[in-house]
């Protein structure tokens, strides 16, 4: 067996080139007659030619010897065919070349990845960029769309009306209201309040529609009894409260317009459940103007006919006024008019005991007052006295006012000895009684508003029309107050009326002789009705006979209204 090279014995540990492919020789370079030995069987790599001379020595190496050398030279007596020892440093030399040519190959393509990465990686991240640009962009725009969109619905919202809005329903005698009230108590509330003011022509015609649900069952929403508060006169509160057709006004103790009411509002409009005044009673009511009846005359007829002024009540019953008096017709008016003049009070108990002659003598009395009297009526009394036909009025002030004022030469004045009073008072309708639901919400209790609509009502401010004489009356306060003095600035343009109200409330002197009518008791009431029974039967019909006389004189005067029927 020819030997190795001895270039192979001085073969280097580190070679000065890397290979990019494995070394070592695989079984393919062998004679197929030469054993393989075990470790050869670790790489199948076909051979490839290399640069490095070693190698290249290496692959132009002699031929393998013969079998038969191969033997000799490995040396027979090694059962497993180990190589010599001079072998396998180089076996171990070549090994750590090719790791080392391994290492060597990885460390310069690593240094190589870097210089190809940042180019790719920078145009990557300039496409993420723009396309994080844009992403940004349409969000910022959807952002903001969503932004107008909610916006504007916000100040739709606002514009419109829903339930958290407060309902405020209010059923008024026409005339009773000042029209600033409506307008400055919205103005007040804002856009939270939904309000609706509903004018009715007479308080009996009030007290009619709020009846009429109760007895025949037949109620809507545009009934009276639907609405959370209703005017009511104070004549008509015991028959009210008597029918439960109102409810009392509930936690007023603790109400700042209940608290500056004087007391005798307290005492006048606290009541039991039949409607007469107890002082362990509930409050039914809350007043918002008042006034008191006055008597009117034309000046002109009085200076014409040479005749007295008319100042106290005794002044019916002058013999030159015979004929020439219109009168509502009321039978507490009629009859306390006869106490009046007889110095008694309209609210006596006992009209034998408390009044000089007793009843005979108030009979007498009222059979003379109805001599004089050419008319009797509610409706009509003001025309009669409007074209002449009558020279005197007696009526409330309420009514009177307003026409005496479109009139000339005309004076009102208050009896001296006293006068009767009366009030418009808001009442709740006792709407939870009935067992509907055609009437919406109110059935379940009146406006959570009903305090902030009565205090308004009984501000300082709100007695500013009744000053300036634009609604007839006067605000609740003044009841007890000192004598009030108008400001000449309020009346300033306004028709001067002859008269001794001032501001439409009676002089203190005066005022302290005037009476709210209480509600009568039984005993009274049947002497009321005997008196005006008397009357009726002693003069056939006195007052029907004189309202068919005016009905004739409307027809001949007043052709335009059409009154051809009674």
């Amino acid at each position: 067996m020819a030997a190795l090279p001895s270039s192979y014995a001085s073969l280097p540990l580190e070679l000065p080139l890397p290979c990019t492919r494995n070394r070592f020789p695989t079984p393919n370079s062998l004679p197929s007659a030469t054993p393989f030995p075990h470790f050869y069987s670790l790489t199948r790599l076909a051979p490839l030619h290399c640069s490095n001379p070693v190698l290249r020595h290496l692959k132009t190496r002699p031929p393998a010897a013969s079998h038969s050398e191969t033997q000799a030279h490995l040396g027979a007596s090694s059962p497993n065919l180990l190589p010599p020892p001079q072998v396998l440093p180089r076996l171990a030399a070549s090994a750590l070349l090719f790791l080392g040519l391994g290492f060597a190959f990885g460390a310069r393509a690593c240094s190589q990845l870097p210089s190809l990465l940042p180019s790719e990686s920078s145009t990557v991240q300039e496409e993420q960029s723009a396309q994080d640009d844009r992403d940004e962009r349409k969000f910022d725009s959807v952002e903001k769309l969503e932004d107008k969109k909610l916006e504007e619905a916000f100040e739709t919202w606002k514009s419109k009306t829903y339930a958290l809005t407060v309902p405020l329903k209010i059923v008024a005698l026409r005339g009773s209201v000042p029209p600033s009230w409506i307008k400055d108590f919205m103005q007040s509330q804002g856009k939270r309040l939904k309000f609706q003011l509903k004018f009715l022509g007479s308080l009996e015609g009030i007290f009619s529609d709020l009846s009429t649900p109760f007895d025949k069952g037949n109620v809507g929403s545009l009934s009276v009894v639907a609405a959370d508060m209703v005017s009511v006169g104070d004549s008509w509160l015991n028959y009210a409260i008597e029918r439960a057709l109102i409810q009392p006004v509930e936690g007023v103790e603790d109400q700042d317009w209940f608290k500056g009411l004087s007391s005798q509002w307290k005492v006048y409009l606290r009541r039991n459940y039949e409607g007469r005044i107890d002082p362990d009673g509930k409050i039914w009511a809350a007043p918002y103007r008042w006034g008191c009846m006055v008597i009117a005359y034309k000046k002109s007829k009085f200076r014409k006919h040479n005749l007295a002024p008319v100042e106290d009540w005794a002044d019916l019953w002058r013999p030159e006024l015979g004929g020439r008096i219109a009168m509502v017709d009321s039978p507490r008016e009629v009859v306390g008019a006869v106490l009046k003049y007889m110095g008694a009070s309209y609210n006596i108990n006992d009209i034998n005991l408390q009044v000089d002659g007793g009843r005979d003598a108030i009979q007498k009395n009222l059979e003379l007052l109805a001599n004089q009297v050419r008319l009797f009526d509610n409706t009509h009394y003001l025309k009669a006295f409007g074209v002449g036909d009558v020279w005197l009025a007696v009526g409330w002030s309420s009514d009177v006012i307003p026409v005496a004022k479109r009139m000339s030469n005309v004076a009102v004045v208050v009896p001296k000895s006293g006068a009767s009073l009366w009030a418009d008072l808001w009442a709740i309708p006792a709407a939870s009684r009935l067992e509907t639901n055609r009437i919406g919400g109110r059935v379940r209790g009146p406006s959570p508003l009903i305090h902030q609509w009565t205090e308004f009502c009984l501000q300082a401010a709100r007695a500013v029309p009744f000053k300036q004489e634009v609604i007839p009356g006067a605000s609740p306060s003044a009841l007890e107050s000192a004598s009030v003095e108008v400001p000449n600035e309020l009346l300033k343009g306004k028709p001067k009326l002859d008269t001794n109200l001032i501001a439409g409330i009676p002089p203190p002197d005066i005022l302290a002789r005037c009476e709210f009518l209480e509600p009568l008791s039984d005993s009274m009431l049947a002497e009321y009705q005997w008196l005006i029974s008397s009357i009726k039967k002693s003069d056939h019909g006195l007052i029907y006979r004189i309202g068919q006389h005016f009905l004739s004189f409307i027809q001949t005067f007043w052709p335009k209204l059409n009154l051809n029927k009674r």
